[in-house]
Parts: C-alpha cells; structure tokens; sequence
C-alpha cells in the first residue's frame, strides 16, 4: 500500500463495507459501478427541497430532467423540452419529448411540469428559489406534450431557474398537500425520468441508482452500470479510499493534490466553480451590527495567505458571490489586508485593548464563535481564529455536521455569531436579497441585513425587459455588496477532485462535476 501523507490513516475507514453491502453481486460491484464521494448526506432527493450542491447534481443529471440545461458555453438548451417565445418575450411554450417515461412507466407529460412550478410557488413548500418564479403569473397546460408559461412582464432572458428545478412526477405527489412534501415517500422512494434510476438509500450511507435502459437515445442514455454516492465524511478516509481503489471520484483537499497526482492510477481535476467561501456575521447581534467592526475584520484577514497556504493557489481572494467567469461579474477594488487601519477602525468603535491584548468595551470582550461543518481538520478556520486573535478578538471555533450546522443556522434564534459557508455566486438578485435579508427558506437564510439600495437594485432586475438591464442591476448589487459589507468574502476556490483512471471520458467545467455523467464509462482493463 502506497504510503499516505503524514497524519493520514486508513483508521475507521468503512468504505469497504459500504461498497461490498450495495445492491448488487459482490463479485460485479467494481466492474459495474462507479463509487462516488460526498462529504455528506445529500440532504434531500427532491428538488423542491434542497440546496445541497451534489443533491441538485444528482437530481438534474442522475435521477431527474430540467425543462432546459445549460451547454458547456452556458447557454440554455433543450433537455425535456424545445421552447418559443411569446409575444413581447411575456410567455414560453414548452414542447415537451412524447418518449421519456416515468421509471414506473408512467409517461412524462405537461401536468408534471404544471404540478412542479405551482407547488415550488408555494409558501408552505418554501422552495430555495421561490422568489425566482414570482415573476410567472400562471403555468397553463394546453395539452399533454405542451405546456404555456406566462409571465408577469417581458422576460430579458431565459430563467436561469428552469435550468435548476427538475421537474417531478405529479402522480407520486397525489393527495399530497403543500406543507407535506417534506415528508412524502417520494423522498424516500423517488422515482425519475432520468438516464439512472433509484435502487437504494440508507442515510448517511449511501444513495444507489442503476442505468435506465429505456432512456432516450438522443438524449445521451449512461454509459455506466450503477452510480453509486458514498458518504464519507472525513478527509483522510475520503483519500485512502480513493488511492486504494475503493473510491472511484472523490473531493481532495488542495494539500493532497500533488500526492495524488503522483500516483499513475489517479489523475487530479481542477475546474471553476460558481461557489464563494465566506465568513457570515450575524447582523442580528452587536458588535457585528456595525460596519466598522465588520470591515475591521476582514482587514485583519490575509486572504491571500489563506489562498497560498490554504488553497495551495487553488483560488482567489474575492470581494463578491459572484466569480469572474460570470458575464456580470464586477471588479470591485479589493478590500486590503491592512492590520493597522483594522486596529483603528476597532478603535473608532470604543473597542480598547486590556491585559493580555484582547479588546473591551463597556466591560464586554470581543469574543465570538464561528460555526462550520465537520469533525476532523479545521485549518482554514484555525488561520482565521490566529489572524483575529492579532486584532485582540477571541475566537472559539464550533464544528457541527451537516443537518446540525443547518438547524442552527436557520433557527428562528439564528443563535450563532459568525459561520464559515459556501455561497453560490449564480443566483438571482432576488434570491440573494432574500438571503441576505433572513427571509429567504433554506440555509442561505443567514444575517438580517437589508440595504435600500439594494432592495432598489433587486427591483430593477425583477423588472428588467433586456439583458442590458439585468447586467447593470447585477453589477450595481454587487457594488452595494462590497461597499455594505454585510459579509466578508474569503475567496473563489477552483473545484479540486480525485478521479481513478479506470475512469474515462470525464470532464468538468462550470455546470459542475456530473453534468458530463452521461459520457463517464469504464475502462475495460484498469491501469497499472
């Protein structure tokens, strides 16, 4: 066994039995399937539900079917549905494929795409993006293969959010009220339309699905057997299994690259992701209420540093959620790493340095705890605890996983200080004003922070008839953004993945790391 880097074991590791425990012959499960690594449970099947990035992978290209998809040039094309614009841009007409069928051999049709935008508009579903479907006024369905969307006014472009939301099958949601689909055996037992179909899933273990022999040809049927997602939570697990064959795709982290790059059965994937890592204040609480200890903080930030040492140059400092690659994107003066314009500006706040260097005011420390998920290193929030304790701020760093981190942070308490997350940096404006303001469902729900010119911009774009006004809204945002600072943004990290060389045709660009799935296969004889 080849040796792994220092601290890393094949301790705990319980891979094997996972992989040896699917629904298939022991003897077929490495010829026939593809293990993959989640670093946790996919939180949800349903895509009304979720936005856990991998589960809205899996949704969109495993198990389900958008009306459109986005091509490697991020341009929306057909997948369940051809489109025409109304008059004036007011309507789109979906024409929906006649052969794609339910895996329960129930035919796909426009009642399902009916059923899934109406209940996604429903307050009680508290879909993630809901405010982006507030601008369709009715969703008619003209016959079985057809379906009419009006809108509220002239669209500027095509909603990103048909590209997002797979549409469902209304037949399993039967006598399923709104507030109730949290809890339908469809997100137990789901049933897609999808090139894979589901055989399994035992929380926190594992979610199995198998090729769907009678997928659309034209449609790019899967190559592979079986696409297994693996939970496997910590780090030094997730890269023992892959480096001794048992994982087959797996996130590494950025200090482990060049280890697994040496290593002729594996290759490493970097790629760009529209995902920004941030240090959320809670905007609900003092001192990080006022703006001038928040910007105190980040200038007490070497982000760059984080990037060098963190990232191992996998990324870089961002002042905004929205990454360069977007056509958007605004370049915003960075905010500098200045430890002596920090200390004045805490200063400025009444924030005084007492015995030991740590900072008082009224009799009160400058202390807070930051939230982030896992359970083995934190060393990204161990360099930014060190890196305040400089500025005489008291940091005491609170690991939770998963569904925990996300109960705290949407709690109606909001009970946390400060947390440490990734934001998607292609969302609508209006998903991320309800975001910032704590109104919005899911886990983005974070701060409390409402901005009038802000709001102003979000209003802008939900009324923007061209593209051209969509842009100067989106870069308006995210100059209030910079300059507000609700958030102090840390950095875009290129996403960085393992892949075992019997592995082939994979590639990963924008749209994420399964938007290719369908051209995965296996190689018939495994590399030395």
């Amino acid at each position: 066994m080849r040796m792994l880097p220092q601290g890393l074991t094949m301790s705990g590791l319980t891979v094997v039995a996972t992989l040896a425990a699917c629904s298939v012959p022991q003897s077929d499960t490495r010829s026939a399937s593809v293990f993959y690594a989640s670093g946790a449970d996919l939180q949800s099947i349903n895509p009304l539900l979720t936005v856990h990035p991998l589960a809205k992978a899996v949704q969109k290209h495993v198990l389900l079917l958008t009306l459109a998809a986005y091509d490697e040039a991020m341009h929306p094309v057909p997948r369940l549905a051809t489109w025409s614009w109304g008059p004036d841009r007011t309507s789109l007409m979906f024409h929906l494929r006649t052969d794609v069928q339910w895996h329960d051999g129930v035919p796909t049709t426009a009642e399902d795409v009916r059923w899934t935008l109406e209940t996604a508009q429903q307050a009680d579903v508290a879909y993630p993006r809901a405010r982006d479907l507030e601008s369709i006024a009715a969703v008619d369905v003209v016959d079985s293969a057809r379906v009419l969307v009006r809108f509220r006014h002239s669209q500027p472009t095509f909603p990103d959010v048909l590209t997002d939301l797979a549409i469902l099958p209304a037949h399993r949601f039967t006598n399923v009220r709104p507030g109730d689909v949290r809890l339908a055996e469809f997100n137990r037992q789901p049933v897609g339309n999808g090139p894979f179909a589901f055989v399994e899933y035992r929380p926190n273990q594992r979610w199995v699905f198998r090729r769907h022999e009678d997928f659309p040809v034209d449609l790019s049927p899967a190559e592979l057997e079986r696409f297994v997602v693996v939970v496997v939570d910590e780090p030094s697990t997730k890269l023992a299994a892959l480096t001794s064959g048992e994982l087959d795709f797996a996130g590494i982290a950025p200090a482990h690259a060049e280890f697994v790059r040496s290593d002729p059965r594996l290759r490493v994937i970097d790629y760009p992701v529209f995902l920004v890592a941030a240090l959320v204040w809670n905007l609900r609480r003092a001192p990080f209420d006022d703006r001038d200890v928040r910007m105190a903080m980040t200038m007490a930030i070497d982000r760059q540093l984080i990037v060098d040492a963190y990232l191992y140059g996998f990324g870089h400092v961002t002042d905004g959620p929205v990454p360069p690659e977007h056509p958007w994107f605004e370049n915003i003066e960075r905010q500098p790493f200045d430890p002596n314009r920090a200390e004045a500006l805490l200063e400025r706040a009444g924030w005084r340095r007492i015995a030991g260097g740590i900072r008082e005011r009224d009799g009160k420390r400058l202390a807070l705890e930051l939230l982030t998920v896992g359970s083995g290193d934190n060393a990204l929030e161990q360099m930014i605890q060190a890196q305040l304790r400089t500025l005489g701020v008291e940091v005491r760093i609170r690991q939770l996983e998963f569904a925990t981190f996300l109960a705290v942070a949407q709690g109606p308490e909001r009970d946390f200080d400060a947390l440490v997350t990734l934001i998607p940096g292609n969302l609508s404006l209006g998903y991320l004003a309800a975001m910032f303001s704590g109104v919005a469902p899911g886990p983005l729900s974070y701060p409390g922070w409402r901005n009038s010119a802000f709001d102003a911009a979000v209003a802008r774009a939900e009324r923007a008839t061209t593209a051209a006004a969509l842009e100067v809204a989106w870069r308006d945002a995210q100059r209030i953004l910079a300059d507000d600072h609700p958030t102090t943004w840390l950095y875009h990290a290129r996403g960085l993945q393992g892949a075992s060389g019997r592995l082939q045709g994979v590639t990963v660009d924008l749209r994420g790391e399964l938007a290719t799935l369908a051209q995965w296969r296996i190689a018939s004889a495994t590399m030395p």
